[in-house]
This record gives structure tokens, sequence and C-alpha cells, in this order.
């Protein structure tokens, strides 16, 4: 009987436990996102930062790593994704010892700079070495889904971690306990992980690479901003200025000998809509954490611990989530259904989210648990659409596209839902309340004291804007699982992945 060379290999022992190794940076980075969350008041007592720095402290890693995500993902599949993970390790490492025991506000801006930098080396490198690691499509989707999970639970617990180490030691210690982590990984890489790229990537293209930040940071900035700011003439010139460089990028990617992102790349099946429907999963996950941490603590008056650690039930059932939707394609349901059907579950949550009065702690979290279960579930399986559907030797692109694209539906959905919860508040406030709290809740309960009725006022009118938010938000999920209900429909449950019309699959692997 023989054997089809061709055939995907099972992975074994060593797979399983370099992809635990790969799990703790992953981890650790999606949890810098949030770590601060409590640190702050700490760093602002020690190293006295003025409004401007301390913003800066806060928002650095994340714009950082998301300009620089499509960068790191393409040089990764032309110096190796093991390297590139090593030195970003490397780099993670030291600017966590550098930002723990920071002297200065600009010492520790320059620290998370290069957090974020490290970051974008590490995220897209863990994704692409399970696609080389992986390429049986049963165990890859295993794989993907476990990387999912800890993605959206990391969040979640940097927040929660942040709170519990400020209380028992100094703020610097929410950095230091990436060092462990990143020991392992620099220890245990070189032996468990093989090294992979494209054996003909040609040169890289050095002009993309300002051409892709200024695409990016100038939308994500305009984006996060307006929740908080309103439309103000400067952030829409600058998502405006951020369109015109994304409109330069794609027609340098289309021209260029060598681009940083290939156009072949969507070409596979599936791949285009996947980015697009992980955008949308990106835009609830995130338009609803805007609400729901305010909720939290300004409605129902929890302190910054206590909603945090609240917050953190909604993430128990996300363990099961990416499991049972990869269990259920593998039984023979089409990924179609199963992606339709989490984006309807996670409607269904944002639909229970416009029924929370002000005092509805278990509506709220039920309806974010049930909202964060079918966002897992469509990420699980589309991130295991599109890097199946990638080529191997392009596998750090391509998941670098698939995270940029998070990061904007991320803002995105903040941008959007915020403004609607935002008008409605603003609608509703009482003509005759303070100046101070016609702008925000926080506002509102600051001069609380000098109007009777206005914390209860304010805490409805916040409520109400929560509800017409998630209506809004309700409608796109479910126009999204029509999406990909038509856009899935014919691609194949458990097929081989999909060769690009004209480039074969070539793949540049040792291992150690």
């Amino acid at each position: 009987m023989t054997t089809d060379p061709l055939a995907p290999t099972r992975a074994g022992r060593r797979e399983w436990t370099a992809l635990g190794v790969l799990m703790l940076p992953l981890l650790l980075v999606s949890m810098d996102v949030s770590v601060l969350y409590f640190a702050v008041p700490a760093i602002g007592a020690d190293l006295e930062p003025t409004g401007t720095q301390q913003l800066w402290i806060f928002d650095i890693y994340a714009f950082v790593l998301a300009g620089l995500l499509m960068t790191m993902g393409s040089l990764g599949d032309r110096i190796g994704h093991r390297r590139l993970l090593l030195i970003g390790a490397a780099a993670f490492g030291t600017a966590s010892l550098a930002a723990a025991y920071a002297d200065s506000a600009e010492t520790l801006i320059a620290a998370r700079a290069v957090l974020g930098i490290g970051g974008a080396t590490l995220m897209p490198s863990t994704l692409a070495m399970l696609r080389t690691m992986f390429t049986d499509p049963g165990q890859r989707a295993k794989a993907i889904g476990l990387w999912s999970g800890v993605m959206t639970a990391g969040v979640a617990l940097g927040s929660v971690l942040s709170g519990v180490l400020v209380e028992y030691f100094w703020w610097g210690s929410v950095f230091l306990v990436n060092l462990p982590a990143m020991a392992l990984l620099l220890l245990l890489g070189p032996l468990l992980l093989p090294e992979s790229r494209n054996p003909e990537p040609g040169r890289f293209d050095l002009l993309s690479v300002p051409l892709s930040m200024a695409a990016v940071l100038p939308v994500i900035y305009g984006l996060k901003e307006i929740p908080s700011e309103g439309w103000n003439v400067r952030y829409v010139v600058s998502i405006t200025v951020g369109l015109l460089f994304a409109v330069l990028f794609v027609h340098r990617q289309r021209t260029a000998a060598s681009p940083m992102i290939s156009p072949a790349l969507f070409r596979g099946r599936g791949f285009a809509p996947s980015v697009t429907l992980n955008l949308v999963s990106a835009f609830g996950i995130m338009g609803s954490a805007y609400f729901t941490t305010q909720y939290l603590q300004s409605v129902l008056d929890k302190s910054a611990l206590e909603a945090a650690l609240w917050a953190l039930l909604p993430s128990v059932p996300i363990g099961a989530a990416a499991p049972l939707a990869t269990l259920l394609v593998q039984k023979g349901v089409h990924r179609a259904h199963v992606v339709t059907g989490g984006f309807l579950i996670a409607a269904s949550g944002f639909a229970l989210l416009s029924f929370a009065g002000t005092d509805a702690l278990w509506l709220v979290l039920t309806a974010c648990a049930v909202l964060a279960v079918g966002a897992v579930v469509v990420m699980s399986q589309i991130m295991d659409l599109a890097m199946g559907a990638a080529p191997v030797e392009r596998a750090g692109s391509a998941s670098s596209l698939m995270e940029t694209g998070a990061e904007f539906g991320g803002a995105l959905g903040m941008a959007l839902l915020g403004s609607i919860g935002t008008a409605v508040y603003r609608h509703e406030i009482p003509d005759s309340a303070p100046a101070a709290a016609h702008e925000t809740l926080g506002g509102a309960l600051a001069v609380a004291d000098r109007a009777p009725g206005l914390a209860t006022a304010a805490r409805e009118a916040f409520t109400s804007g929560m509800q017409g938010a998630a209506v809004a938000g309700a409608v796109v999920l479910t126009g999204a699982a029509v999406l990909a209900a038509l856009t899935l429909r014919r691609i194949e449950v458990r097929g081989q992945t999909c060769e690009t019309p004209d480039e074969p699959r070539n793949l540049s692997a040792s291992g150690v």
C-alpha cells in the first residue's frame, strides 16, 4: 500500500507541546492591551506624567502593534517565523524589564512602544507557525480554536491581573510577569518549533512599510477617539487621510514586483470573506465591551477591581465554544452553518443586552457570555478557513491581515456603537443638567451632588444608550450571519486547503 506524499502529516506530542509554549506569549501579548487598566493611577502618582503622556502610556502599545502587524507578518514569511518569534520574544522581554523599572514617563512610553513592536512580531508568528506545524485540517482546526480562545481570554485576564498585582505589589509588577514566559519561549523555541519561510520571497518592499502604517494608524486613532470626543473634524480628517493612504497601499501591492501583501492571497477560496467576517466579529466584541465595562462601574457602582472580576464570568464558557464549533464541523456540519450560527448567537447576546435596565447585573453578564461564545465560534472557524486558504509560505502575511482587520473592526465597533449610545444619552439627559453631565456618564456622576436626581437620570440615560447600541449591534451581526451563509456555503467543509490559482505552495522548513 503506497502513501500519498502530499497527504497531510498528523501532529504528534512534540507539536502539541510546542503549541503550549506558543500559547504563553500569545496570552501575554493579548493581556498587555488591558494590563494597565488599574495600574495607571499608581503610575500617575509615581511618574507624574502629563495628561498627554498618560494617554500615550496607555495607547502607544496598541497603536504600534496595529501599525506593524502587516510589516511583521510579511517579514516573518521572508526571514522565518521562528526566527522572528524569538527576536520578538527577546525584544518583548527586554522592554518589559525596562517598563517595570522606568523612572520617567518618557522611558515608560518608549518601553511600551518597543512592547508594541515585539507584540507585532509575536501575534502573526504564532498563528503562522500553527499553519506550519498542523498540516492535518482537523488538528489545525483544534489548534486554531485554542489560539482564538487564548486571544479572547487574554484581554479579559489582563485587567484583572493588573488589579491584583497593583493591590499587593508595585505597578512595575504588571510588566515583570512577562519575563518567565518569554524566557521559556527563548529556551524551548529552538528545540520544539520548526522554521518556515517563503523560499522565494523576492525583495522586501520598504516603501510598503510607511504606506501600511499611514493607512492603519490614522484610521485606528480616529475611530478610537470618536466614542469619547464625538465626530470632531480632526478625527474625520484623520480617518479620511488613513483611507487615502490605504488606497495608495493597495495600489502599491498590486503593482510592486514583490509586494508586502500579495494579491494572490485573496484568490484562495474563503480568504476574502474571512477577513471581512473576522472584522465584524471584532466589531461585536469591542463594541459591547465599550458599554458593559462602564455599566458595571458607573451604573452598578462597582469598584474597578470588582467590575473586572465580575467581567471574568462571561469568559468562562469561551473555553468550550471553539472546541464545540470544531467538533461540529468535523462531524459534517457545514462550516457556513456553524459560522452563521455563531453570528446569530452573538446577535442574540446583543438582543439580551437591549433589555437591560439600571439594575441588571446577571442579565448583562449573561448577554456578554452569549455574545462572547458566538464571537469565538466565528473567530475559530474563520481563522481556520483563512489560514487553510492561504499558501503556507504566506502564512505570516495571511495572519497579519486577519489581525489587522480585527483591530479595524474593534475600533469601528467602539466608534459606531459608542456614537449611537452617546447620541441617545445626550438626548435623554435633562436639559437642566450641568454642561459636564451632557458629555458623559462619568461627567454627570462627578457633578451629581449639585443637582438632586442627576445620578439616577444619568444612569438611566446611559442604559438607554446601551440599549439602542445593542439593537444596532444585533442588526449588524444578523446581517453578518446572512453574509456568512451566502459567502461560505460553497466552500468545502473538510476539504484540503485551496491553492491559489497560479502559484504552487512552497515551504522551506527545518526542524531541530
